[in-house]
């Protein structure tokens, strides 16, 4: 008689707990727009939000200890004319963040550290190049200012976001709406899924896709893929029961997955999020309540189910912390920040271990923020993996700093306005036409003040006499 062995594993017992209230973020009126994207992004300093607004697209920043109930005044990064579908915060600046909206543009935001006191509405640099609404942004994972945009024109638009300038464009690579792109490890390839059901491993550089897979999964919904660490490919979708799936594929042999399950049958497109220090895989569905993480490992079934984290409340979106943001003294291995429909909640993932002392099993060197490439580097073909940095102190996020471009970088040139106007020093590249534009501005301000005191100077003295009148 066979005895079923029990497979061993350091993150079987890994479990999901929302923060005291307190920690959380009330009283945001997160975006109602029908669109597949996170709606949220985060990292060590920042938690950026997509928000309902007035008159074009906004999105929210707070610094991530500013807890409680948010201002409903509170200034928004408001610059596009149309609402926003998707932000990504850079991965080697965490001041600079990039948006993408239905008004075809993607700007990048140079955000300060400190809350600003007015609506951000003039980005560092507006990208203009698609012809339709453009629904997914991502980062370079090592090369500097790369970043990657693709628009319901089926294009897909790689950028040097220092000069404002198209590297590469792809239009002939996609015959459908794409649904998600995702970079591999060292970014030298990404992987799509497309509407036309096609899932597509392409080199940019190379204008080719290099592997190709019809139907991973034989449902009509959309299919998410992500990069796994070793260069297999990880995909959610729908059978053609419509009962939600997961697979693993090797790009060696893409005509059989390596691993596939079936999970339910909800309607809600699954958003993998992927751990490389740990090999988990987390899926948040869309309008689900509950958030299912995975093993990755070398072993057969290969994805190994390991716990659910389960909640009352659907998530309308969610934000996924980088490691460095984690607390390490904790034993926390990933962090969620949930958003509800007027509300964001961080859900804290750890695993519990007796001893206070860094646990070198749980927090290898992970990626920091220095890029290993420049872009011009990466563009002549040459591929690097990320430099790593150990957590063993705590990670402390760097202070706020300009982007390090090249010379014929208009970040240069124009450095973002409302950060370099607050500073108290003055510097000899602040222009003359900045100087009169500001003393402008200080004028404009003071017949503003001066108006409101007549006015309520006014109201005042009709309230006294309408009290004399009654008396």
């Amino acid at each position: 008689m066979s005895r079923r062995v029990v497979r061993q594993s350091k993150f079987r017992h890994v479990f999901g707990q929302p923060v005291k209230a307190d920690q959380m973020y009330e009283d945001i009126r997160v975006s109602k727009v029908t669109w597949d994207s996170c709606f949220c992004a985060v990292n060590p300093k920042f938690l950026a939000i997509i928000v309902e607004s007035g008159g074009g697209g906004a999105f929210m920043v707070l610094p991530l200890a500013k807890t409680g109930r948010v201002d409903k005044n509170i200034p928004l990064v408001a610059g596009h004319t149309a609402p926003v579908l998707d932000i990504d915060w850079c991965p080697h600046n965490d001041n600079v963040i990039a948006s993408a909206s239905e008004d075809t543009t993607v700007m990048v935001w140079q955000i300060p550290d400190y809350l600003p006191v007015r609506n951000m509405t003039e980005p560092v640099v507006t990208l203009e190049g698609h012809s339709k609404r453009v629904g997914i942004l991502t980062w370079h994972p090592t090369a500097r200012n790369i970043l990657l945009s693709a628009g319901c024109d089926n294009v897909i638009i790689l950028w040097n976001v220092g000069t404002g300038e198209a590297l590469i464009t792809l239009d002939d690579l996609h015959t459908d709406l794409i649904y998600n792109v995702c970079w591999n490890r060292n970014g030298s390839l990404f992987v799509t899924t497309c509407k036309d059901k096609h899932l597509r491993i392409i080199d940019p550089r190379q204008h080719l896709v290099v592997a190709e897979k019809f139907k991973p999964h034989d449902g009509a919904r959309p299919i998410r893929a992500i990069f796994m660490g070793d260069g297999k490919v990880f995909t959610t979708g729908f059978s053609k029961m419509s009962e939600r799936q997961l697979a693993l594929w090797d790009l060696k042999n893409f005509e059989e997955p390596v691993a596939l399950q079936e999970m339910d049958t909800s309607n809600g497109v699954l958003l993998p999020f992927y751990d490389p220090d740990s090999s988990i895989v987390y899926l948040c569905g869309k309008g689900d309540s509950s958030i299912r993480y995975f093993e990755i490992t070398d072993e057969a079934p290969y994805v190994h189910y390991l716990n659910t984290y389960s909640s009352k409340e659907p998530q309308r979106g969610v934000g996924f912390m980088t490691k460095r943001g984690l607390d390490v003294s904790k034993c926390e291995i990933a962090r969620f920040y949930k958003l509800h429909e007027r509300k964001c909640e961080p859900i804290v993932m750890t695993v519990p271990r007796k001893s206070d002392l860094f646990q070198d099993d749980l927090y290898p060197d992970t990626p920091g923020p220095e890029p290993a490439l420049e872009a011009d580097e990466w563009l002549s073909g040459k591929d690097a993996e990320p430099i790593l940095i150990s957590l063993r102190d705590g990670y402390v996020p760097l202070k706020n700093r300009e982007l390090k471009i090249s010379k014929k970088n208009i970040l240069d040139s124009r450095p973002p306005v409302a950060p370099r106007r607050s500073q108290s020093t003055c510097d000899s590249n602040f222009s003359h036409s900045a100087l009169q534009e500001l003393l402008e501005e200080i004028r404009s301000l003071r017949q503003t003040v001066q108006a409101h005191e007549k006015r309520i100077t006014d109201l005042e003295n009709t309230l006294c006499e309408l009290a004399d009148g009654t008396d």
